[in-house]
């Protein structure tokens, strides 16, 4: 089946109340990570990629810091698994190479730590917790 979708690069004082919704809901319900751990100073200064569905509604979310850093990629329950969260680090991954970058960088739960190796990512260092969930660094050198 065909999903039909659109993404956004977009600006947090643009797209805050969207962004929060999205995050909110697969962060802060779903997974459980205190609120006070989800927003941060980071949001403000980071570019923001936005999915949404074909009628306009938001799907999917993620941040890419001016250092590399991906963090926050976000895909409402009903979206995973048609290829939304492949499609946001591609697009995010396109953006850093125009940008010059030379390494992204990201803390996957480590239940994610496949997804992230198929998009070409390695494993750098030990698990760790963050927000009461286990993650990893990945690197990928572009």
């Amino acid at each position: 089946m065909c999903y039909t979708y659109k993404i956004l690069i977009v600006k947090w004082q643009d797209e805050e109340l969207t962004l929060r919704i999205i995050r909110t809901a697969v962060f802060i319900h779903e997974q459980q990570v205190p609120e006070s751990l989800e927003w941060d100073e980071f949001d403000l200064i980071s570019m923001h990629v936005l999915v949404q569905d074909s009628t306009g509604q938001p799907i999917g979310t993620a941040r890419l810091l001016s250092d590399g850093h991906i963090g926050r990629l976000a895909v409402l329950k009903e979206w995973r698994g048609k290829g939304i969260g492949s499609a946001i680090m591609k697009r995010i991954l396109e953006e850093m190479n125009n940008r010059g970058l030379e390494k992204a960088m990201l803390n996957a739960q480590t239940t994610a730590i496949s997804f992230y190796e198929r998009l070409g990512f390695q494993v750098s260092g030990k698990e760790f917790i963050e927000a009461g969930i286990p993650h990893i660094r990945m690197i990928l050198r572009l």
